[in-house]
């Protein structure tokens, strides 16, 4: 399956992670089907997830971290993205910055490009850095 046909608005987690380029979202079997889904085949990492379950987001009726959160950016999302971008080469700030700015249609845009294979079109896995569908790794 293409990128285009992965990346959508309702798997933008509400700490900025695109849940579509997830390796738990891109296997063959039992996929995890994303942060905002009610779905019981969640990953454990989903289901007890502290800023996914927070309770000014639910409090607020918010989709993302970013809208009226008087603790943006909490202590857990500051760690969550020093992680990811030591790690993965992403930013869960930068992707809440650009949606706050641009819009999630635009950051949704943006992410089909960002994270599509340019030999396959398949889409590139964050924590392997490689296509879910070819394998290769991403240039």
């Amino acid at each position: 399956m293409t990128a285009q046909q992965v990346i959508k608005a309702e798997l933008i987690a509400p700490c900025g992670m695109n849940c579509a380029i997830c390796m738990a979202r891109l296997l063959r079997k039992n996929k995890c089907p994303g942060c905002r889904s009610v779905d019981e085949n969640k990953t454990k990492s989903c289901l007890n997830c502290m800023i996914a379950n927070c309770e000014e987001l639910k409090a607020t009726g918010s989709k993302y971290c970013s809208e009226r959160c008087e603790k943006y950016p909490c202590r857990r999302l500051k760690d969550l993205d020093k992680r990811y971008r030591s790690k993965y080469h992403m930013s869960m700030l930068e992707n809440l910055e650009y949606v706050e700015e641009k819009g999630i249609r635009a950051f949704v845009r943006n992410e089909r490009v960002r994270w599509t294979c340019t030999e396959c079109g398949g889409t590139i896995c964050t924590h392997t850095g490689c296509c879910s569908d070819c394998g290769r790794e991403r240039v």
